[in-house]
């Protein structure tokens, strides 16, 4: 079982319209409604590829309640999040059908208590007892630790469970810290965490502040990967207009499932590469065009050298 973190689960809701227009009415030609979540998203693809996933984190009052019951539609992820008081976050993505542009708006999320904080680590630490690897993936809610990602870096690899972080701010810069065997930030995010705007050196200097591996996203660029068996560079042959929401997330799901699988590293980059560029033709965040993925996978451009023993 593959178990992934959403401490701020949303109820992701999508509208598309013919062309967004500041200051502007609009006729909303089609809605979607989706649980969302990077986590939740990351368990969406993986449940896809054909992997049982566990699914944590917080959910409450009525948009939590609304997301849950949509997770029991899902084959394959199992829905374990801890009830809070307040309610779930929703997040709003616009489409312009003419561009293919999204603009984003994000909820902040409830605020949670500290007995509730204490209720999912208890229940973090049972999960872990059967995990074959986590993510731990997204922003923080309101009322949780800036170094809660740190401590639950540290229970996984306590438990002997291979632990992916996704996150950025100072919950990635405090997270590794604790050592995660993986971190894929984007290009903005690793920048920010290591102050340098290379991305080759800055993957480097993000091992050297813990990371076992990163795998950065530079968007049409595709992957870059430092790792302790070597350097890659994993980029598609084919770039696809779409909506880009959840294409990070798309690669996590990539990364995770070539992990447990145990696929060497340029397999891995090419399956996350391969799922990113496809994802950007659904309609939602945690889908892909599954006909896209497989031509795309024989076609991600994977250079680069495994290191020397």
């Amino acid at each position: 079982m593959i178990l992934t973190v959403t401490l701020n689960t949303a109820l992701d809701i999508t509208y598309r319209v013919r062309a967004l227009r500041p200051h502007a009415s609009h006729r909303v030609s089609e809605v979607t409604e989706r649980p969302g979540g990077k986590g939740l998203n990351v368990a969406r693809v993986l449940a896809t590829l054909g992997h049982e996933v566990t699914v944590t984190g917080f959910a409450g009052g009525a948009t939590g309640r609304v997301l849950q019951e949509q997770l029991t539609g899902i084959p394959g992820v199992v829905d374990v999040l801890v009830p809070v008081t307040g309610a779930t976050r929703r997040t709003i993505a616009v489409v312009d059908e003419h561009t293919g542009d999204t603009t984003q708006l994000n909820e902040p999320g409830p605020t949670v208590t500290p007995a509730e904080w204490s209720a999912f680590q208890e229940a973090y630490e049972v999960l872990l007892t059967s995990a074959s690897a986590v993510a731990l993936c997204g922003s923080l809610p309101p009322g949780v630790p800036v170094g809660a990602y740190a401590g639950l870096v540290r229970a996984a690899k306590a438990a002997g469970v291979p632990v992916l972080l996704d996150t950025s701010g100072e919950a990635l810069r405090r997270g590794v810290a604790a050592r995660p065997d993986l971190i894929k930030p984007n290009a903005e995010e690793l920048a920010e965490l290591t102050g340098a705007h290379e991305p080759l050196h800055a993957t480097q200097d993000a091992r050297r502040r813990g990371a076992r591996a990163v795998v950065a996203s530079l968007g049409t660029e595709g992957l870059l990967a430092a790792t302790p068996d070597g350097r890659w560079r994993a980029t598609p042959q084919t770039r696809l207009r779409g909506n880009p929401t959840g294409a990070g997330d798309a690669a996590v799901a990539g990364l995770l499932s070539g992990l447990v699988e145990r696929l060497p590293w340029p397999d891995r980059l090419a399956r996350a590469a391969a799922l990113s560029a496809a994802s950007v033709l659904a309609p939602v965040a945690g889908e892909f065009d599954r006909g896209a993925y497989e031509e795309l996978l024989g076609r991600v451009a994977v250079t680069g050298e495994a290191t020397a023993a």
